[in-house]
């Protein structure tokens, strides 16, 4: 009898978890059928070159092979595109002034940044998920003018349509890494010292090829890893992100494919969001979890100096897994943790939560860590911002005036906002005078809701880093610590 009723208590256990699962994927039906209806660039991708296939390429390869991406796409939305798709607001329309193919330089490509005299070193840079090597040209050009050559990555699935981050697979992008990587010492030459910038996702790359290089002597390990927004913990969701496109396996429901389908009014950013893309980044911070709990203590040693910017508050990542998965666990090496904190003194103050007014708290352990620690906050009542910085092995801060303000219209930073200054054309408060079609950071609307394009309620989240200037002081810093050796000293 006790056999007789495990069996039944397994069977309704079986039943329970399939009526679950087809509650869910009901439910994940009837959502995803409220969406628009997809559109070209949703429904269709070109073939980008596999993992197995740029392990055996160079970068003239990929770069012949990136043109030939790029013309088919042309080419495709051309005959694609009916005339509801042909207006201003789409990118993909040749007549739209976000029509990235007629500006001076098209960002969604790779492309290497020459510095003007000696080459000292090399960076390889790494955007994020859904965006473009647009994400990092700032920072290349820090590196260039200190005397590096960049190398920006298209990383695949990116650049071209939403549709082709439909089945790219993490894989081919790490093997898209180690070919930047390859191409970036071959224009630098031996004995000078390769960086790695990672920006989001780009940052999750970043350190999986640097575990990777510690325990493979085939590939060279980095002498410095410089992260923004580094996607090194997800948000649960992110781990059962595959259900949520099962039903999509039918043609009638292959909307739920996409967590977010909007109009793509961004000429260097995808606005809709497919399932797979959230599934491959879960699993690509994954293997960076288990890689880095495998590590001996001999190979922990190995690991380069990392310098990271994160935001306190951050709707994309897991702020905490910063600490917890990634500093906490680098030997005492040089790396540095520099941490936004919100505005303490903004005109919303009193709307902030509990929660995110703790976040600085959870951030930076009480007691001594073997990384240094930097916050770039105020203090309630004065937008006067100041660097309070905490010496690996010390428990008390050393602050100093950065003579920089928190704008008032900023009540904090954001996860997109790091990389981009103020007068960043695309996402800065301050736009320069480069046109890429719109200003999007600029923007304040006030209106009635339901009234602007799907999806542009992302005006409202932080799109540039007002403190930019103290970004690039410190690259500037870490760069100019160099020795002839082509190794990075570190920041005291």
């Amino acid at each position: 009898m006790k056999a007789e009723a495990v069996v039944n208590w397994a069977w309704r256990g079986v039943a329970i978890l399939a009526t679950g699962i087809a509650i869910f994927l009901a439910l994940r039906v009837v959502q995803s059928e409220r969406q628009p209806d997809l559109e070209p660039w949703h429904i269709w991708a070109p073939r980008e070159l596999d993992a197995r296939k740029l392990d055996d390429a160079d970068w003239q390869a990929w770069i012949q092979a990136e043109n030939q991406l790029f013309d088919e796409v042309d080419a495709h939305m051309r005959a694609a595109l009916e005339p509801a798709h042909k207006v201003a607001a789409n990118r993909y329309f040749e007549g739209s002034p976000l029509y990235a193919a007629k500006f001076a330089h098209n960002w969604n490509r790779s492309y290497v940044l020459q510095p003007a005299g000696e080459v000292r070193g090399a960076v390889v840079l790494l955007h994020g998920l859904s965006d473009s090597p647009y994400s990092l040209r700032h920072v290349a050009r820090t590196y260039a003018d200190h005397g590096f050559v960049a190398v920006g990555l298209r990383v695949p699935g990116h650049g071209t349509v939403p549709a082709g981050l439909t089945n790219v697979d993490w894989r081919d992008w790490q093997a898209a890494t180690r070919l930047a990587v390859r191409e970036a010492r071959r224009l630098a030459g031996p004995g000078k010292p390769l960086h790695l910038v990672g920006y989001s996702n780009g940052g999750a790359l970043a350190m999986q090829y640097t575990f990777d290089a510690v325990a493979d002597s085939s590939l060279e390990v980095p002498a410095r890893v410089v992260l923004f927004s580094p996607m090194i913990g997800l948000t649960r969701f992110a781990r059962y992100a595959g259900l949520a496109g099962w039903p999509a396996v039918l043609p009638r429901f292959s909307k739920s494919a996409w967590l977010e389908i909007v109009p793509e009014f961004n000429p260097f950013k995808y606005g809709s969001f497919p399932v797979n893309a959230a599934r491959q980044s879960y699993e690509l911070t994954e293997q960076l979890d288990e890689k880095l709990a495998a590590f001996s203590s001999e190979d922990r040693a190995r690991l380069p100096p990392v310098l990271a910017f994160q935001s306190v508050v951050d709707s994309t990542v897991l702020g905490d897994a910063v600490v917890s998965q990634l500093f906490s666990k680098l030997p005492k090496n040089g790396s540095e943790l520099v941490l936004f904190d919100v505005n303490r003194a903004a005109a919303l103050d009193l709307l902030l939560s509990q929660s995110t007014l703790a976040r600085l708290g959870l951030m930076v352990p009480a007691e001594a860590q073997t990384y240094r620690v930097t916050v770039i906050g105020n203090s309630s009542g004065t937008p006067e911002v100041s660097e309070s910085t905490r010496a690996a092995g010390a428990t008390q801060p050393d602050v100093r005036p950065l003579g920089l303000e928190y704008p008032r219209v900023f009540f904090s930073l954001s996860h997109v906002a790091l990389p981009f200054p103020p007068s960043d054309s695309l996402y800065g408060t301050d736009p320069d005078a480069e046109d890429y079609g719109v200003h999007l950071g600029n923007q304040a609307p006030r209106g009635e809701s339901g009234t602007l394009l799907r999806g542009v309620d992302a005006l409202v989240r932080a799109s540039c880093n007002p403190f930019y200037p103290y970004v690039t002081a410190r690259l500037g810093e870490l760069l100019n610590a160099q020795d002839m050796g082509g190794k990075t000293a570190s920041i005291p």
